[in-house]
């Protein structure tokens, strides 16, 4: 059976009103690991937008970066990751919401064709792993409540 938006959202969920860029990805971990990286591009969007809508703010829903943190995230998962504690120890870049800035470049995600479609990465492509130096700090959580 898919999960639901919701079921994901709820697996993730710290606390009430809290869902940062750490939950964001773990949701998208989660997806990626219940439906597979195709299926989970549609289920985290839709349910991205659902929200971003619901909250008053469908403006803040971006599908290229919805569908870049997917790709990102799929790119680095291992059929050995037990859990997401696990899979962020290994790739804490990932906890980092500047990661897109090192496959983007500045202003290409800020045009409304990446707003309102898929752009594909313009300055490091995704297949290229991650950074040689990590930037985030496991157990840190720089994201505030945003909605991608």
């Amino acid at each position: 059976m898919t999960p639901t938006f919701g079921e994901l959202f709820a697996a993730v969920t710290a606390g009430p009103g809290h869902f940062g860029h750490r939950e964001h990805v773990h949701l998208t971990w989660l997806a990626i690991r219940r439906v597979g990286p195709d299926a989970a591009i549609g289920l985290v969007g839709d349910g991205i937008r659902r929200t971003a809508r619901y909250a008053g703010q469908p403006r803040k829903y971006h599908v290229t970066m919805t569908r870049a943190w997917v790709e990102l995230i799929a790119a680095r998962m291992r059929p050995d990751d037990p859990d997401f504690a696990v899979f962020a120890a290994r790739h804490p870049e990932v906890l980092d919401k500047r990661l897109l800035n090192e496959h983007y470049r500045p202003g290409t995600l800020a045009t409304q064709a990446a707003r309102t479609g898929w752009v594909p990465p313009d300055a490091r492509p995704f297949s290229a792993g991650p950074p040689a130096t990590p930037r985030a700090r496991p157990g840190i959580s720089p994201g505030d409540a945003d909605v991608r």
